[in-house]
């Protein structure tokens, strides 16, 4: 039995084309008057949907097909039932988050969604014994599936302050930073390298500065933790390690991109300008992540990063849509995995278009406590950002589902 990938990637893109309806939605009641749907429930849909039927679900099949295409005689069926049990949890979470916010239901589903990841951690781990260990992306996504399994223990800790009612507004929000980071910094950030390295067919032996970059990455993932925390009155050792962790992995991705560029720019010439062109956006949007951290140490700058919503939102959104989204989309097509026509590229541009204004918006809004004037009508040009979104990602899905006529 071999994977489906076509079938399961073209989920990916109905997911994602669901979570910009959702994106749309919530501008909207932002902008204008729209009773319907609670703001705050559909927040948490949003986000819960994107994490579990766009990232998580691509990310999952993505690796499932590496080990596929690596392993004789892969063993399949276990793998195709975590595929399913994890798109159950992802639409109950979609469904429920919408209607009732945290309730019963939606944490069922939540919590689910997490046992799922934890089999996903486990059966992979073993599978991964089953490779060539000098394979540059084993490493990489080992600790992907670790740190994804570590996001998990900041939800579990804000459950059980919601649940024995111990919860102060301090501690819940640095739960709720810990399950962002090690999911952004962790489990999608891990991933996605390992998709790389594979997709550049590289491995260790190649270059030692291959596994030196994990390790980095790796011993810094951890203690980056403390650059969530830095908006609270924290020891100045905690500080200095923040500041370390910042430091180590602007130096670790800068050098990674040098020798990267040096030895692999070449193949890149195989693929279509567009491809190129996405690859590029979503590096040099990861660097801009990269230097945006290591900012948010200068103190008076953190304070108002911190605090001043707009900004925490950019900054999410960059790495969601303008790193990750850009990559996986790069790695769908530019593998062939579905077919790249015509109208995907035109789909493709809207999208990063969409991608460029709503970090433009957002950007402008995020200027203000720096003295700039307030832009008028930015909520109604975020709507709009919105909207260039979702038809930039209908684009793309509706489009995946045609079959090429030979």
């Amino acid at each position: 039995m071999k994977l489906n990938l076509k079938f399961w990637l073209q989920f990916s893109l109905i997911n994602l084309f669901i979570v910009a309806i959702l994106g749309v939605i919530m501008r909207y009641k932002i902008g204008f008057d729209f009773p319907y749907f609670d703001q705050s429930y559909l927040i948490h849909s949003h986000s819960h949907f994107a994490f579990s039927g766009w990232l998580t679900h691509t990310i999952m099949t993505l690796m499932i097909y590496f080990l596929q295409e690596k392993i004789p005689n892969f063993q399949l069926n276990k793998y195709l039932k975590i595929i399913i049990a994890n798109l159950i949890c992802a639409y109950g979470m979609l469904f429920f988050f919408t209607i009732q916010g945290y309730a019963m239901i939606s944490i069922f589903f939540s919590t689910a969604s997490i046992l799922v990841s934890y089999v996903f951690g486990y059966l992979y781990l073993q599978d991964l014994k089953k490779i060539d260990p000098d394979l540059a992306a084993v490493n990489w996504f080992r600790a992907a599936v670790v740190f994804n399994v570590i996001s998990s223990l900041g939800t579990f800790y804000l459950a059980y302050m919601m649940a024995t009612k111990t919860a102060v507004e301090n501690l819940k929000l640095s739960s709720i930073y810990y399950y962002l980071h090690f999911q952004y910094n962790g489990w999608f950030f891990f991933a996605c390298m390992g998709l790389l390295f594979s997709f550049l067919n590289l491995k260790k032996s190649d270059n030692p500065f291959y596994e030196t970059a994990f390790k980095l990455f790796a011993v810094t993932c951890i203690p980056a933790y403390f650059l969530s925390l830095l908006w609270l009155e924290v020891d100045t050792w905690v500080y200095l390690i923040a500041v370390l962790a910042a430091l180590i992995q602007v130096y670790a991705w800068s050098k990674l991109i040098f020798v990267l560029i040096k030895v692999k720019m070449n193949i890149l010439n195989e693929y279509a300008p567009l491809l190129r062109t996405i690859l590029i956006i979503a590096c040099v949007s990861l660097s801009l992540k990269f230097i945006l951290q290591l900012s948010s140490t200068i103190p008076a700058l953190g304070q108002i990063v911190f605090f001043y919503r707009p900004i925490v939102i950019a900054y999410l959104h960059l790495i969601l849509l303008a790193v990750n989204s850009l990559f996986l989309l790069f790695y769908i097509f530019a593998n062939h995995f579905i077919t790249f026509n015509r109208n995907i590229k035109i789909g493709l541009i809207v999208f990063m278009i969409g991608i460029f204004l709503n970090e433009i918006f957002l950007g402008l809004q995020g200027l203000i406590p720096f003295g700039f004037p307030y832009i008028p009508y930015t909520n109604e040009l975020l709507f709009v950002a919105a909207l260039i979104l979702l038809s930039g990602i209908g684009i793309i899905a509706r489009y995946s589902m045609v079959k090429i006529k030979s």
